[in-house]
Order: structure tokens, then C-alpha cells, then sequence
């Protein structure tokens, strides 16, 4: 295999739930994983199908990876590790499953004839590009096949190593839509380091959305998630907004924490250690449920607002849904479309755009 010069050492065995054959299990001699293991998988499928009940707009997504070693605290992908025997703590940080063949198999999909060349989202379960993304590679052979087979796509990330791939990101953009966004949800480096500290830099993720829009490639920003006396500051989120304008960012948006299953359990145990002040807070803000009450999400999206957040932007709640942030985010992530430039100048109307997924806030 491509990466086994990269190897310190693997052994055979290890089943994971839910696949059929036994996993590789390899570890890196590098610093930042040395404490991790990567479980090396066969999948049957690339494509996932997004339930017709989600409010996502998009149905279709791509995850090449299982467990994320960003370790955000807020992470709400962390209990689909549970499904593999995993704790949504320290495994989904340590524990990765990687899905060695997803290029290949992606290929084979959208080659079906039944495939309608829907819009295909990345990001929304696991970052494509934490670390071991340098290692593996595989997000180049994913952008390859959506280019041949003009897919439109869009990915959301925390991480400047999409800049590698840019030269393919830009022949996408001769053939289809493809949109991209960055999560900076502070750039306070103290709270950076503390609720996510395996990412790379929030200022370099700036950096990246000027880069890729001078690219071409509509780029974005998520401030996001905006936790109460954590990260909240408006000169702080001022000086994020204001920067990614500079940076040319085609989108803005934000929403507050929200805490799901496990993830309140990792969260609050991280808080009563980093900010012990704020755990009163924090258990009456969600002593109802997993997300923030009406008002204080509204005191977020007036932060956001008068930091200079985009008006078009709605931080407004729909009453008929169950989850408003999913709504308020339609637009973050660019257009979706058919297959080629003549199918899209062939419709009547732009297809509903792409919403933010949650899971990397």
C-alpha cells in the first residue's frame, strides 16, 4: 500500500462491528500519534444517504473517516463511535477508522447508472482532514472522481491541508459546483488550545479561506459553536467576522453549543476542570435539553449581527422545526446542482443550497 513506508508497526485481527472482515491495525511513529491506533477498513459503500426526516438539505454524504483527532470537546459526531465499541470520549480521539478503499468504491457508485449526481457533502460526520489525512491521502482520489463525473460537492473543515488539494479543487470548479468552509469558532488562543486542541491554527484557517477564494473556490466561515462565556466576546467575534470579509468569505454564520447524548458528559466533565465558574451556568442553560433556551440563542445571533454577520444570513427561529440551526445555515455551504455547467444553465431555478453540518462544531 501507498503508506506502508509510513508504518511502525501493524497486527491483523481486530473486528470492528458492522464490517464484515477483520481491520488492519497501524500505528505512525509521529508525535501527534503516538498514542492512536488506525483500524484499516474495507467499505462496502463511499456514499452515505442522509434520512429523508433530517433537515439537512443535501442527501448524500462522504466520510472516509471514523473518529476525529481534532479531540474538540463539543464534537456531536462523538457518540457514532459508540457504535463501534467505542466510548465517545478518548477512543473517538484515539481509536480511527480509516476507509482505505473510499476512492475506488466512490467511483464504482457514481458510475451507477442509477446515480443522479446529487450533491455530495464532506465534513459532516468526521474532519476529511485531520491528521491522518496527511498520511493516508485519501481526499485526492475522492476530488478526482467528483471532477470526472462532475459532482457537485461541498466539504466544511478545520483544517488548511484542503489547500493541497486546491489544484483539484479548481478543475471541479470548471465542471460543477463545489463550495468550501472553514469552522473558526475563536481565535482566543487560550480557548482554542483548551476545547479543541489537535487542530491547527484558527488564524491559518483564515489564512486558507483568502487562499481558496482567491482560488476561485467559494469559501465560507462558520463561527461555530459560540459557547456562553467561553468564546463569546464581541470584540473577539468582531475580529473574526471582519477578518474572514477580508478574506472574501461568500459566507457567514454561527450558532450557539449544543450538547447531544454523550457529548454533554465530555463536555461538562471538560468544563468543571477548565472553567469551573461557568458549570452552574451551564446546567441551567441545558437543564431542559441539548440545546441553548430561545433567548440565549437569540443573544447569539445579535452578537453575531453586530459583529457584521451578513443580514442575509437568518439567525431566526422557524418555529415548525425541531432543529433551527440546521435551518439557519442553509446557505453556508454553496448551491447545489446537476451534473455539468449545461444541466445547470438547463434548470429553471437554483436547487435549494447546502446547510452546515453539525457534527464539527
Amino acid at each position: 500500500m501507498r503508506w506502508d513506508n509510513l508504518k511502525i508497526g501493524a497486527e491483523e485481527g481486530a473486528r470492528l462491528p458492522g464490517y464484515r472482515d477483520p481491520a488492519t491495525v497501524r500505528r505512525f511513529d509521529a508525535p501527534e500519534a503516538l498514542d492512536m491506533r488506525f483500524y484499516e477498513i474495507h467499505a462496502k459503500s463511499a456514499l452515505n444517504r442522509v434520512p429523508e426526516a433530517s433537515a439537512m438539505p443535501f442527501r448524500w454524504t462522504i466520510n472516509p473517516y471514523r473518529g476525529c483527532s481534532h479531540a474538540c470537546l463539543y464534537c456531536f459526531a462523538r457518540p457514532t463511535h459508540t457504535y463501534l465499541d467505542f466510548d465517545a470520549g478518548r477512543d473517538f480521539e484515539r481509536e480511527i477508522v480509516v476507509k482505505v478503499n473510499v476512492p475506488e468504491v466512490l467511483r464504482a457508485e457514481l458510475k451507477r447508472p442509477s446515480w443522479k449526481g446529487e450533491h455530495i457533502a464532506m465534513g459532516t460526520n468526521t474532519d476529511p482532514y485531520q491528521w491522518v489525512e496527511g498520511r493516508y491521502k485519501l481526499m485526492p482520489g475522492i476530488w478526482e472522481a467528483l471532477r470526472d463525473f462532475r459532482n457537485p460537492c461541498s466539504v466544511l473543515t478545520k483544517s488548511p491541508l484542503v489547500l493541497r488539494d486546491l489544484p483539484l479543487l479548481k478543475q471541479i470548479a470548471e465542471v460543477t459546483d463545489i463550495s468550501a468552509s472553514l469552522s473558526v469558532p475563536t481565535i482566543d488562543e487560550k480557548a482554542w488550545r483548551a476545547s479543541e486542541p489537535h487542530t491547527p491554527n484558527p488564524r491559518a484557517r483564515l489564512e486558507a479561506v483568502a487562499e481558496l477564494n482567491r482560488a476561485g473556490i467559494p469559501t465560507g466561515i462558520l463561527v461555530a459553536p459560540l459557547m456562553p462565556g467561553i468564546n463569546d466576546d464581541p470584540k473577539q467575534v468582531e475580529e473574526i467576522i471582519q477578518t474572514a470579509i477580508d478574506a472574501g468569505a461568500t459566507s457567514i454564520g454561527g450558532i450557539g453549543l449544543h450538547l447531544r447524548g454523550e457529548v454533554r458528559g465530555v463536555f461538562m466533565e471538560w468544563l468543571r476542570a477548565y472553567r469551573p465558574d461557568l458549570v452552574d451556568q451551564y446546567e441551567e442553560l441545558y437543564a431542559r435539553g441539548a440545546y441553548l433556551p430561545q433567548p440565549e440563542r437569540d443573544r447569539i445571533a445579535r452578537l453575531l449581527r453586530d459583529a457584521g454577520a451578513p443580514a442575509q444570513r437568518p439567525f431566526r427561529r422557524d418555529p415548525a422545526d425541531e432543529r433551527p440551526f440546521e435551518r439557519a445555515f442553509r446557505r453556508q455551504m454553496g448551491p447545489r446542482g446537476g451534473r455539468g455547467p449545461r444541466e445547470r444553465e438547463q434548470r429553471q431555478a437554483p436547487g435549494p443550497p447546502d446547510a452546515v453540518q453539525e457534527s464539527l462544531f
